[in-house]
């Protein structure tokens, strides 16, 4: 089949698939979370089940760019804390998607998408509350302290709800990003633990993607089309990741993602 006519695709269709993958490349090296947008625009152009699953593979893509990028500043006690409660929400998720139809699967990725904008907006408002507190912190890769028993019920809290998000609508990066940000991750060490993170979580996510019938011979074929473009948005975020405005870049994301939410829910 001509990857063209997946799903009835027109060229302006294809062109803001591409848009998203390039942008899909750019968050795994500079802004995590940032692909919500790609998610928005993914869920719009093609069925929102369908949607979950050709973007999949995408991400893997970017995922091994990032790791290629950042591999030697993960932070590994944090990635096994985490898995766990991140499995029982994969979990979760693959259960709701097989009761799930069409229409309760786009509802629930426009609402996931508000909610994440709402959670990124509260955690920037505390972020600059505790600026002062923060500015002595050094300036390691590693979190000042995961280990306490707040750490722990943290960790299993966001885990579960990260497994849940990125299973249902790829979208566990916003979840990941807050936790990874509260935990005290620097710039380095956030962007190496979050793509080894998201790494095998999605390649883990792929046999229950497969066995729900999201990614199929089809799909892969259109996400063939759309992997070249995640190369050059990768290069760019790695350009940029040191000089980009954060602020106005997650203002941008925000209202991206919060368009998107609305469109989806209103569709």
């Amino acid at each position: 089949m001509n990857t063209m006519t997946l799903w009835y695709i027109s060229g302006w269709e294809f062109a803001a698939l591409a848009a998203a993958a390039l942008l899909v490349g750019f968050s795994k090296t500079a802004v995590s979370g940032a692909n919500t947008v790609s998610l928005a625009i993914f869920a719009a152009v093609l069925p929102a089940r369908a949607s979950t699953g050709v973007l999949l593979p995408i991400l893997i893509v970017g995922d091994v760019l990032a790791v290629l990028t950042y591999r030697r500043h993960a932070h590994w006690p944090t990635l096994w804390r985490l898995f766990p409660a991140v499995a029982a929400g994969v979990v979760i998720g693959t259960l709701f998607l097989v009761w799930a139809d069409d229409a309760v699967v786009r509802t629930s990725i426009g609402v996931i998408l508000l909610f994440m904008a709402g959670v990124t907006l509260w955690r920037r408002r505390t972020a600059d509350a505790d600026a002062g507190t923060e500015a002595g912190a050094g300036d390691g890769d590693g979190p000042d302290s995961v280990t306490s028993r707040s750490g722990r019920a943290k960790a299993r809290s966001y885990g579960v709800l990260g497994g849940f998000t990125t299973m249902v609508a790829n979208a566990g990066g916003p979840v990941m990003s807050m936790y990874l940000l509260s935990a005290g991750f620097r710039k380095l060490g956030f962007l190496g633990t979050s793509a080894f993170f998201f790494l095998i979580v999605n390649v883990t996510k792929v046999p229950f993607s497969v066995s729900l019938g999201l990614i199929d011979g089809h799909s892969l074929l259109l996400d063939a089309a759309l992997a070249a473009f995640v190369v050059p948005g990768a290069l760019i975020g790695k350009w940029a990741v040191n000089r980009i405005n954060q602020r106005l870049f997650e203002q941008l994301v925000i209202a991206a993602t919060i368009i998107g939410g609305l469109q989806l829910l209103l569709r």
